[in-house]
C-alpha cells in the first residue's frame, strides 16, 4: 500500500490518501490536475522503520517524514516538514525535525514552556 499527500499552491499538505497504486504520483497529479507526492508512512526524521526499528533496507525512507495535513513539502530538500511547533525550534538539516534549543531532560515527563525557553517539568498543577 501507498501514500499520496496532496499538495496546495504553497506545498502545503492538505490531504493524505492511502492507495493500492505504487509509484503514481505523475499520474494522480495529471489527472486530477493537483499536486500529490507519495509519502512513507513508516519514515520518520530520513530513516525508514520496521516493527518500529530502523528498517535494513533504507531505500525505501521516502522525503524524510510521512506526511500529514500541516505538512509543508520543500522542493529543494525533496522532504515533508512537520509545522514549527514552536519559535525558538530550529529545523535539524539531517532530520528535516523541529529540535528544542535545549535538550530534553533525561529523567521525568516534561513540556516545553516557550516563555521560559525550556522544559518544565510536568505536575498535576501543569495538567489541565
Amino acid at each position: 500500500m501507498s501514500h499520496y499527500a496532496q499538495l496546495d499552491k504553497n506545498n502545503f499538505v492538505v490531504f493524505v490518501i492511502a492507495s493500492t497504486s505504487d509509484g503514481k504520483e505523475e499520474q494522480f497529479s495529471a489527472e486530477l490536475d493537483q499536486t500529490w507526492k507519495q509519502t512513507s508512512y513508516n519514515t520518520s526524521g530520513g530513516v525508514h522503520y520496521t516493527d518500529g526499528e530502523p528498517s535494513a533496507d533504507q531505500t525505501k525512507a521516502l522525503r524524510f517524514n510521512y506526511a500529514g495535513i500541516g505538512f509543508t513539502y520543500d522542493e529543494g530538500r525533496d522532504a515533508f516538514i512537520p509545522p514549527q511547533p514552536f519559535a525558538s525550534w530550529v529545523l535539524d538539516e539531517d532530520t528535516c525535525l523541529w529540535v528544542a534549543p535545549i535538550a530534553y531532560p533525561a529523567e521525568g515527563d516534561h513540556v516545553w514552556d516557550e516563555e521560559a525557553g525550556d522544559w518544565v517539568g510536568v505536575t498535576e498543577d501543569t495538567v489541565e
